[in-house]
């Protein structure tokens, strides 16, 4: 590994729409709301921007469309230091948007147009594969065709690059796919989706972590909500209790997780520490609203894994 770990991220970048109201409407009812702002997005772009805050050199594949939003979602990932020599502009496709609604209690309803998105395709993956030549980490997730991840899983697989895979959107996948991820980080609804198990705690969740690992991921970790974080892999399984703090915004804390997640173990960190850092950077992302501009910097996540040590 270089000074710096390079972390090539494929996947969906997006620009946000996103409004809030005291409270969402039923069907059919017209709310007020209070306030609205567009963001750029995308699970994809979103990791690759927290990575890139934390000090990795992150590389993105991807696509945007020929709209008023492509040249601003490639201009946001550039201002934050991720290179995008590899995300292609798709002619006649709007870029894809995701409308955000934000009730009182802060929890978010999410409704996602992929665009141009999904005109990722195995032929772009195969023109890219140079970037994982040295590449430390591929960071994948599931708002692009699942067929070119696994596709870019493969490449990188042969190219001996760990595979980190955040299945979101939850779809069930097809039973050879889980071999080809190094690491499967769901959350608690995700995970439910994959292993057919009602995860509703720290034992239901090592529960579905074991089933999924049983299907050919290396490592399994189910992220929890105010209850943490489990770990299952070959030789350690673990519990990471959640950070304290003030939640305003939950919209990007498993985009900031995943991102950090990489890093951390692109840079050696033993999985226990790898899985408490990620924890962390996703505690900081719901303490401000947003998404890229949410995503901490090292040192803030590093300030608060010393305020709030582990207990042994």
């Amino acid at each position: 590994m270089a000074d710096r770990p390079r972390i090539v991220v494929l996947g969906s970048i997006n620009m946000d729409l996103v409004a809030t109201a005291p409270a969402l409407p039923r069907p059919g009812q017209t709310v007020i709301g209070e306030s609205f702002a567009t963001a750029p997005g995308g699970k994809g772009a979103n990791q690759a921007v927290a990575a890139a805050r934390l000090g990795a050199d992150v590389r993105m594949i991807g696509r945007v469309g020929d709209d008023l939003f492509g040249p601003m979602l490639l201009a946001s990932l550039e201002a934050h230091g991720v290179t995008v020599d590899d995300v292609a502009t798709t002619p006649g496709v709007s870029s894809g948007i995701a409308v955000i609604l934000l009730d009182d209690e802060r929890q978010n309803y999410i409704v996602g147009v992929y665009g141009a998105n999904m005109a990722c395709d195995e032929v772009q993956v195969q023109a890219a594969s140079r970037v994982l030549e040295g590449a430390d980490a591929l960071l994948l997730q599931m708002e692009i065709p699942l067929a070119v991840s696994l596709e870019a899983a493969g490449l990188a697989r042969r190219k001996g690059v760990p595979v980190l895979f955040d299945p979101a959107p939850p779809s069930e996948l097809p039973g050879p796919a889980y071999a080809a991820f190094d690491v499967i980080v769901p959350n608690q609804s995700e995970a439910e989706v994959l292993t057919g198990v009602p995860v509703d705690g720290v034992d239901s969740a090592l529960d579905a972590a074991r089933i999924l690992r049983a299907r050919g991921a290396g490592t399994a970790i189910v992220k929890l909500g105010e209850q943490g974080v489990v770990y299952s892999a070959d030789t350690s399984e673990g519990h990471v209790p959640a950070f304290t703090v003030e939640a305003v915004d939950t919209v990007a804390a498993g985009d900031g997780f995943a991102g950090a997640l990489a890093v951390a173990l692109a840079e050696g960190q033993p999985l226990d520490r790898a899985v408490r850092f990620a924890a962390a950077a996703g505690a900081l992302v719901v303490t401000r609203r947003g998404a890229q501009d949410a995503m901490p910097g090292r040192t803030e996540v590093e300030r608060l894994l010393d305020a709030q040590p582990m207990d042994t």
